[in-house]
């Protein structure tokens, strides 16, 4: 490339548009040298239309197909005023010489070299882009000879097969096929958690495959964790058109290395390993597992606008993808990361539970189907919570080790302990516990109160035929690892059970944490799992019914997501499978013990939390590839006054993780790679290399540039996620307190008042749906209008209830209303294991024909009693042991079936027992009265 500084900014533009099509695959020439079987794609200087001259002209197998009108920098802002002149000559013929050639040139580019816009004009209103670079001869051959562009094929599109999908997930999927078909580039689902955004996304990615004709999706996650999920709902997605599954019909690739099979047309990626593949490295897996945008660096960067320096790559062109489907969007896509996605030619399709004013900014606006999770609770996609607080005077206003007390000090790494005086005193606040100071008897008294109020308050009904309480599927959140630690050890001594009872699902575990996950979510054990890291987000685990907070959150985002984790449906079976004592899931607690669900929240993180930036991301920063001065010096910074902390042994440990690099070492080659006397001593070796007639300035710059990206290569290449968690391990507060000493005591164990406000309004709903169709609804309008009609109630009148109501208000499952009023008045009487049963009790109570909320099948057992005594008074024994056997069977049927009728005697169990003629030789004539005493008495 020719010297800047000896050009005028239309040839400097002209260069590096030059350039930009050599990378892309084309063969630039000028008329003097015309070639057109030089290459695949030509790029033609200069070439002459009836009305004027062309820029450029380019040629896909000797044929003309489009044009590039070229502008310099300063003009970019006229690129749209131009769009008339280069669409021009496309249409025009092509004159050379006396002769003309006419062909169909469609695709049309204005560029200034740094910005570049393209239309295709076979589009249906054809409209212009931004686009990265250009895209490859290869690419735009392959276009032709699919003959309708790929905005043309979206228009024929299919009407959506509605089988088996949920109404918001038919109202997203049909929007945003309109929005394609508008030609919109970027489009926004917002979908509840739960709701099945992931499955949506596979819907609509099979019918672009199928039916769009697309080339290839990219499924963009901030994390492997998601990538994995997502991998798996591809392999378990079946069409409705299709005996076939998904992964039978296309191939589904989740990137693991830098490379993209050709053959794939399903890439899933996290971010930071596509942000590597464009950047030419390689990316250790390590750097996968936290969402990028969480680390205070990359935040840093975004506040000083630093860009990311993402080039053009030949192995990934811009045309690599026809849409990108963005997981999470409402993390990891803007400032930094925005530049990846920037870089592909493709349709943006973000997908969140809870985006943030950023997030709506970025998808133009164009927010195609909103479904929050309000709405998914009252459609029955989702269960809704209630809060039950637990606190503690040490969770609420910390303690104090006093000086001359004796106690253990742990280490944090290998959680040694020794033994020793204070020698001062150390006050703690809320926010130390767990870090500086470890208070046993503060996790002790939450965990005890938790069992405590587990069997009393928030799920009583438990208890199995042993009449042992069983734990409901609990997730606790956990500060740090050595916090989790210290979570399990308690849980396991409190609930009086083993090893496999309660286990630590996070990703620094021995045993794969995937094997532990897997049997959380469809075994009975673990009742419960304690995490950090791994699944706050994006990891479906349904039969959950606690979330128990031990650490709080300050994103709001990041607590919606966490409370996602329980507010997934089950059904009953499923459900049963893994927990014998749950009947359905109809809601999930969030048992508070930090205060998590009242901490000021704010809509996205902070842009730094300190002024200085945790060791931690800027090694995850280094590792992802970023090169950056500022980055390399901190952290060569930070490692000089960590050399000289650590003892010899940890700088022994050190070198399993480094490659046998020390510290001094690694600090040499950060501080190197920006040294600009080394880089130069590093380029005059290879500059040497060139006879001295052929040398240019342009040369030795780019000698120099190779220099320095090779010094970058090597000082960042030692870092990898062994090293990174070791070296920030290491740098922390070596100890921790255990203060063993300050005992604590529980101050509140209560349910959330909004959770009783809300119990009231469950209570209130119901009672006001009764009201509405006691008319309606035969059931209803005898227990309301017409009591004395209550014998003629049958099994199915109570099923029809039931159903709509299923129908129509399903967040007012008879079992969370029976939650509802156990929390507002005192009901001594068990709830129903059958639901009809808990629906027909809590009809009684809210029409007044029960005072008080009681199990009806134990009003029939107590209205049976009453009757027989009355029977037998004044006449002993009136009922002979045989005929009581057989009344007791008549009453067990009206406990499962409402109401008897003579018919019913022919089954089961009856018939067993002899039917109808049994009956007529035990009781005569009377039969029939006591089949109508009894209809009416048990059921009063």
């Amino acid at each position: 490339m020719s010297d800047d500084l000896n050009q005028n900014p239309e040839q400097i533009a002209r260069d590096k548009i030059d350039e930009m099509l050599r990378q892309a695959g084309w063969v630039v020439q000028s008329k003097s040298t015309i070639d057109l079987s030089a290459g695949k794609g030509v790029a033609l200087r200069e070439t002459n239309t009836v009305s004027g001259s062309a820029d450029y002209m380019l040629f896909v197998d000797r044929k003309p197909v489009g044009v590039i009108e070229a502008k310099k920098e300063e003009e970019g802002h006229r690129l749209l005023m131009v769009e008339e002149q280069s669409v021009r000559y496309a249409k025009e013929l092509i004159k050379i010489g006396a002769f003309t050639l006419d062909n169909e040139k469609p695709f049309v580019y204005e560029s200034t070299g740094t910005v570049t816009r393209f239309t295709d004009y076979r589009d249906p209103k054809p409209r212009g882009r931004t686009v990265f670079s250009f895209h490859k001869p290869e690419t735009i051959a392959g276009w032709l000879k699919k003959g309708k562009s790929l905005r043309e094929r979206l228009l024929s599109i299919p009407l959506l097969d509605e089988t088996g999908l949920r109404p918001a997930q038919i109202v997203a999927i049909n929007n945003l096929e309109t929005s394609f078909k508008n030609n919109r580039p970027k489009a926004l689902i917002q979908m509840a958690t739960g709701a099945g955004k992931t499955f949506t996304a596979a819907t609509f990615i099979y019918r672009l495959l199928k039916h769009a004709d697309a080339k290839r999706v990219l499924f963009l996650v901030d994390t492997k964790n998601l990538g994995e999920q997502a991998e798996q709902e591809f392999m378990t997605f079946q069409p409705t058109d299709d005996n076939r599954k998904f992964t039978e019909l296309y191939n589904v690739q989740r990137l693991s290395s830098s490379y993209i099979a050709s053959d794939s047309q399903v890439c899933i990626s996290t971010i930071q390993r596509l942000y590597a593949i464009l950047k030419g490295e390689e990316l250790d897996e390590s750097a996968e597992l936290d969402n990028p945008n969480e680390s205070s660096w990359m935040q840093k960067r975004m506040k000083t606008n630093t860009p990311v320096p993402v080039e053009y790559t030949e192995k990934v062109p811009i045309e690599q993808f026809d849409f990108i489907v963005i997981d999470e969007a409402h993390r990891s896509i803007y400032n930094l990361w925005k530049q990846v996605l920037d870089y592909f030619d493709a349709f943006l399709i973000g997908l969140t539970a809870t985006p943030d004013k950023r997030t709506f900014g970025f998808f133009n606006e164009n927010v195609v189907s909103q479904y929050t999770y309000e709405e998914s609770v009252t459609d029955g996609v989702n269960v809704p919570y209630d809060v039950y607080t637990i606190e503690t005077e040490i969770s609420q206003n910390g303690e104090t080790v006093k000086a001359g007390w004796f106690v253990d000090r742990r280490d944090k790494l290998t959680r040694k302990k020794r033994w020793q005086q204070e020698d001062e005193d150390t006050a703690y606040k809320r926010n130390d516990l767990d870090k500086k100071v470890v208070n046993p008897s503060q996790i002790r008294n939450i965990i005890k109160e938790y069992k405590k109020a587990l069997r009393t308050t928030i799920y009583p009904n438990r208890l199995d035929e042993n009449g042992d309480y069983e734990v409901p599927k609990t997730l606790v959140f956990a500060k740090t690892d050595s916090h989790a630690d210290d979570i399990i050890k308690i849980i396991r001594e409190e609930f009086n059970e083993g090893n496999d009872f309660c286990k630590k699902v996070t990703y620094k575990i021995d045993e794969d944490p995937k094997s532990v996950l897997n049997r959380f979510r469809n075994s009975y054990y673990p009742r419960i799992a304690v995490t950090v890291d791994m699944i706050a987000t994006g990891t479906d685990v349904k039969p959950l019914e606690v979330l128990l907070f031990m650490r709080d959150v300050k994103s709001i985002n990041y607590f919606e997501q966490m409370k996602g984790r329980g507010t997934r449906t089950i059904n009953s079976d499923s459900l049963q499978l893994v927990s014998k004592t749950a009947k359905t899931k109809t809601h999930f607690v969030i048992v508070d013990a930090v205060g998590a669900t009242k901490s000021k929240k704010t809509d996205s993180r902070p842009l730094e939390r300190k002024p200085t930036i945790p060791m931690k991301d800027l090694l995850g920063a280094v590792t992802m590839g970023i090169a950056d001065e500022d980055l390399f010096l901190s952290l060569a910074n930070r490692l000089i006054r960590l050399e000289k902390q650590i003892t010899e042994k940890e700088k022994d440990k050190l070198l399993e993780f480094s490659g046998g690099k020390n510290l001094k070492q690694i600090t040499k080659e950060l501080i190197t790679a920006f040294d600009q006397d080394a880089i130069d001593e590093k380029a005059q070796q290879e500059i040497d290399k060139i006879p001295k007639v052929n040398r240019t300035p342009a040369l030795e710059q780019e000698a120099k540039q190779k220099a320095q990206e090779a010094l970058i290569l090597e000082a960042g290449k030692t870092f990898n996620g062994e090293l990174n968690e070791y070296l920030d391990n290491v740098r922390k507060q070596h100890e921790q307190i255990i203060d063993s000493i300050n005992l604590d005591t529980v101050t509140k164990s209560e349910w959330e008042t909004t959770t009783v406000d809300k119990a009231q309004q469950i209570v209130t709903d119901f009672s006001d749906y009764l009201e509405a169709n006691k008319d309606e609804i035969k059931a209803l309008s005898i227990f309301y209008n017409q009591p004395y009609k209550r014998r003629d109630i049958t099994f199915k009148m109570i099923k029809e209830v039931m159903e709509k109501l299923r129908l129509e208000k399903p967040l007012l499952a008879p079992d969370y209303v029976w939650d509802a009023f156990s929390q507002l008045e005192e009901v001594k009487s068990k709830q129903p294991k059958d639901e009809l049963t808990a629906l027909v009790s809590l009809i009684r109570r809210v029409c007044g024909i029960d005072s008080e909320l009681k199990a009806f099948d134990k009003t029939i057992d107590e209205n049976f009693k009453n009757w027989m005594f009355k029977q037998n008074a004044g006449q002993h024994n009136r009922f002979t042991p045989e005929q009581v056997a057989w009344l007791r069977m008549i009453k067990d049927h009206v406990i499962s079936s409402y109401h008897i009728e003579l018919d019913d005697l022919d089954y089961t169990p009856f018939d067993a027992k002899g039917g109808k003629g049994k009956m007529y030789q035990l009781f005569g004539a009377g039969m029939h009265t006591i089949i109508e005493e009894l209809n009416t008495e048990l059921v009063a």
